[in-house]
């Protein structure tokens, strides 16, 4: 009954906050659309002095995008901005997984404390009345970066180096965060992935999509039923601590190298939670199965000697390494609803992710991982 309350309240928000929207309309200040970006609504985020905006390029997805020229005093030649999305639907769904406000709040509290692995960032708002947001970045497209995606997966040195900025952010954070989720300190926000009250839906989400799936590919996505029939102790087990501040979203779409260095995108569903879920999604999806074979356990090697010296513990080798194997519950579970709902990603990259992470369910035995736990 708790759960269904929670998710009640958490739909209840978001919709209150589009009704907001759809009645203030252009008379709130804060803007709603690339084209609403004015010079002085723009310096007030950045702080700068605008003079005038000029549209590069725009896509759109679970976000509204675009880069733009600017012109001014103290202000860089162009920009990479975020926004909520244009359609009422959408929107709603970045309101259930808090995409917007998670992202806005990321770059202004936490992103400031980390020395590398991200996109420099200009400045962000977020107007918790109508759900609105912005985040200005670097435009990482006037540089010579590389982004990678599952059909393009990372080189061993490549995964490496993404492992070292996994292990720069949760080293930085470690032993900061209170012992439970809340509060009003500077942690509080951040809620552990098995703590989101959309998880009311997951498991039929899932059910949903292995039965459509199970239909139209050979992929033998039935492997993790165990997963969606056993779901809150599943994500319990995954979530369990020691906590620490987690990317959330680290597969190879959201990673990029820029003059040999590492870096992280979309810090759109940033969490709390125990790194393993960071790495397993990273590893999995980022790397060919007959690679990952040789090489997981010296990638999980070179994350623990690494987060020992950004200021974290000195893990242990083997709770790691079966923390990871029950940690591809994230890769499972994102790319098994990811695929079965369509139209969030290119088929051809999902369908890509959705048999790497099967496959790695099967050849770590994820589901005895589970079962065998306390």
């Amino acid at each position: 009954m708790r759960s269904v309350m929670r998710f009640g309240a958490h739909v209840g928000r978001g919709v209150r906050r589009l009704t907001a929207d759809a009645v203030l309309g252009d008379r709130r200040r804060f803007p709603r659309r690339v084209t609403d970006l004015t010079p002085e609504s723009l310096s007030e985020i950045i702080g700068g002095g605008v003079c005038a905006i000029t549209p590069l390029d725009a896509t759109a997805g679970t976000s509204s995008r675009a880069r733009l020229a600017l012109a001014g005093d103290g202000v860089p030649e162009s920009v990479f901005v975020k926004m909520s999305a244009g359609t009422a639907g959408i929107r709603m769904l970045g309101e259930l997984a808090g995409l917007g406000e998670t992202e806005a709040r990321f770059y202004r509290e936490l992103a400031p404390q980390l020395r590398r692995g991200l996109p420099r960032c200009h400045g962000s708002a977020f107007d918790p009345l109508t759900g609105r947001y912005l985040v200005v970045l670097q435009d990482m497209a006037v540089s010579d970066c590389q982004f990678p995606d599952t059909l393009h997966p990372l080189s061993t040195d490549q995964m490496a180096q993404v492992v070292g900025v996994l292990a720069h952010l949760h080293g930085t954070f470690w032993g900061r965060l209170p012992v439970k989720p809340g509060g009003t300190g500077q942690f509080g926000w951040l809620q552990s992935p098995s703590s989101d009250p959309a998880n009311l839906l997951t498991p039929s989400v899932m059910k949903m999509s292995a039965k459509r799936l199970a239909a139209s590919t050979a992929i033998p996505v039935h492997t993790g039923r165990y997963i969606w029939e056993n779901f809150a102790r599943a994500t319990a087990i995954v979530d369990s601590g020691p906590h620490t501040v987690l990317h959330g979203d680290s597969h190879p779409g959201n990673t990029y190298f820029c003059d040999g260095h590492a870096g992280l995108l979309d810090w759109q569903v940033v969490r709390r939670g125990h790194p393993a879920r960071d790495l397993a999604y990273a590893i999995v999806l980022g790397t060919p199965e007959h690679v990952r074979h040789a090489v997981e356990r010296e990638l999980l090697d070179t994350y623990r000697q690494a987060l020992a010296a950004e200021g974290g513990p000195s893990l242990d080798a083997d709770d790691l390494w079966t923390r990871y194997r029950q940690a591809v519950v994230h890769p499972y579970l994102s790319a098994l609803t990811t695929t079965g709902l369509g139209g969030l990603q290119d088929d051809t990259i999902a369908l890509e992710g959705l048999r790497r992470a099967v496959t790695a369910l099967d050849e770590l035995e994820t589901v005895a991982a589970l079962r065998n736990s306390g």
